[in-house]
């Protein structure tokens, strides 16, 4: 293993099968790997090592988070490979795009205000499931500063270290929230017109979907309520607005409407949601426009969830839905 490098790779996983080993094959040789996998069953620790990576297998004890994962191989990274520029993380189901961390490492050699870059993802088969398309379009950001990142991004080292990596508690929305940290301190983060990973969503079933989303929900409330402090206004709060005023206003306007005018009054939420299907469906078509819709109530689930954990005192592990 090379010494010497200047970049490394971490990349986290669990249960990724093929697509795991199509992420490692992408990285080029030379180039110091450390995998950290969630307690998979398929052989994916195995077949790392086989690969030449330095292999973290979580504890099972201790609540799964992509965050959680992410610190643990950057700490082990940085003992190994301590003069590492840059770090690139990776999730296991993704492809590393060729010539990527060349540019990226180019682009933060040329801009030392920029504490992490990242590049296009994409789906692998964006064709196979309207779930897939719906992820390819999703990670089709602006080009340029930006406010975050997500999971596939290149990190300089040093940027890390001033906030101390990832929060390992959070569920979702980990990258924003580490992001939010470094804009705080005065860093940029910037996305780059160059392809980086294609990624393998393999989302075929609502359920799917459904589990997603309602992750997402939860990463929303946990995030805002981290980020109410500091000199960035906090995060998701157009989200956490958005989603409980599509349900619980909803259902509370309805109530409200019977209660003044009779029975009839309950017709007022779900008149106002066809009219807001409406309004979706002629921006993005019926089948999309009832899913963003319908998402409100797995966003406000996640977010209810939320809030009973924190009542509850308990931690929530990772919410997987595949």
């Amino acid at each position: 293993m090379n010494k010497n490098a200047s970049i490394g790779v971490i990349a986290i996983g669990r249960n990724e099968g093929e697509r795991l080993k199509q992420c490692l094959h992408s990285i080029p040789a030379g180039i110091p790997i450390v995998y950290v996998d969630s307690a998979s069953s398929d052989g994916s620790a195995d077949f790392a090592r086989s690969r030449g990576a330095m292999v973290i297998e979580l504890d099972l004890a201790i609540p799964f988070t992509a965050a959680r994962a992410r610190n643990a191989g950057r700490d082990l990274l940085l003992r190994e490979w301590p003069m590492l520029k840059y770090v690139q993380f990776v999730d296991g189901d993704c492809e590393l795009e060729t010539g990527w961390l060349e540019a990226a490492a180019l682009f933060l050699d040329a801009e030392p205000a920029v504490a992490a870059v990242c590049g296009r993802r994409r789906e692998r088969y964006p064709e196979r499931s309207f779930y897939n398309q719906m992820c390819d379009d999703e990670w089709n950001t602006a080009v340029g500063a930006a406010e975050a990142c997500g999971g596939d991004a290149m990190f300089r080292t040093a940027a890390l270290a001033q906030v101390r990596g990832y929060d390992p508690a959070l569920i979702a929305g980990e990258e924003p929230e580490l992001c939010h940290r470094l804009r705080d301190l005065g860093w940029r983060i910037w996305r780059i017109d160059c392809p980086m990973t294609i990624h393998d969503a393999d989302m075929h079933h609502p359920r799917q979907w459904w589990l997603r989303t309602v992750r997402s929900g939860f990463g929303f409330a946990q995030v805002w309520h981290k980020t109410r402090t500091g000199s960035n206004p906090p995060l998701y709060g157009r989200q956490l607005i958005s989603a409980l005023l599509w349900t619980v206003g909803v259902a509370a306007l309805s109530l409200a409407a019977a209660l003044v005018v009779g029975p009839a009054g309950l017709a007022a939420g779900p008149l106002l949601w066809l009219l807001q299907l409406a309004r979706l469906t002629k921006r993005s078509g019926l089948r999309r426009g009832g899913h963003l819709l319908v998402g409100k109530i797995a966003e406000a689930t996640g977010i209810l969830r939320y809030a009973l954990s924190r009542l509850a005192r308990r931690k929530q592990g990772a919410i997987f839905y595949k």
